[in-house]
């Protein structure tokens, strides 16, 4: 069995998962404060430099999980593993967010996609080296198309 410690906890306007944006077109642009645990601090050394970072997280409030399940961006169902559900086998999270600044141990951040209080696992630097051309987006794409929703 794994044991995580929480690295720190998000600060977020959503208290509810019925409040953060869903579905097609859905725009993640809430800021919100990723406040890091004083003795983590030290990891966050040249954080600065980089304009978005990988938010990794725990879904602390789970209610089980599905394989199979239709996301609100598509009436067909998909696997958990091709959706972004949050009833997962292992409740962890990954959100990208934009670093607006820091200030010490606290990140101030746009992109927010998250509850109240949910706890940080780790964040990394988002890095990608494929270039948007090559992406594909799967079933989304064919929803988007279906429903005329730009990504």
């Amino acid at each position: 069995m794994l044991s995580m410690e929480p690295i720190g906890y998000v600060r977020s306007p959503y208290r509810d998962t019925g409040e953060i944006p869903k579905g097609l077109g859905a725009k993640h642009d809430a800021e919100g404060v990723l406040e890091i645990r004083a003795e983590f601090e030290p990891g966050l050394t040249d954080i600065e430099g980089f304009s978005h970072l990988f938010v990794i997280w725990a879904f602390d409030r789970p209610e089980g999980f599905s394989l199979v399940g239709a996301p609100p961006t598509d009436d067909r169902p998909h696997g958990v593993f091709a959706t972004r559900s949050p009833r997962r086998p292992n409740p962890i999270g990954l959100t990208v967010v934009e670093l607006l600044y820091r200030e010490g141990p606290v990140l101030h951040v746009r992109g927010i996609d998250m509850l109240e209080g949910t706890p940080i696992l780790d964040i990394k630097p988002y890095l990608s080296s494929v270039p948007p051309e090559r992406l594909r987006r799967g079933w989304l794409a064919e929803a988007e198309a279906r429903t005329g929703v730009e990504p």
